[in-house]
């Protein structure tokens, strides 16, 4: 396993975590702003790990 698919490997992992906190935080809190960030966050890793994947 090259370095690519170790990072690409431990995104995905991130971005896993992160949503089940955002379903955790729409269930949870009343605010939906902490729902949106954690959200944001969790599509950037995606985003980033889907960019290894094509394009590197």
């Amino acid at each position: 396993m090259n370095t690519i698919d170790k990072i690409r490997n431990i995104l995905n992992i991130l971005f896993m975590v992160g949503a089940v906190v955002t379903i955790l935080l729409y269930i949870t809190v009343d605010s939906r702003e902490p729902f949106f960030y954690a959200g944001l966050v969790s599509l950037t890793l995606k985003v980033a790990e889907y960019i290894l994947r094509f394009i590197i």
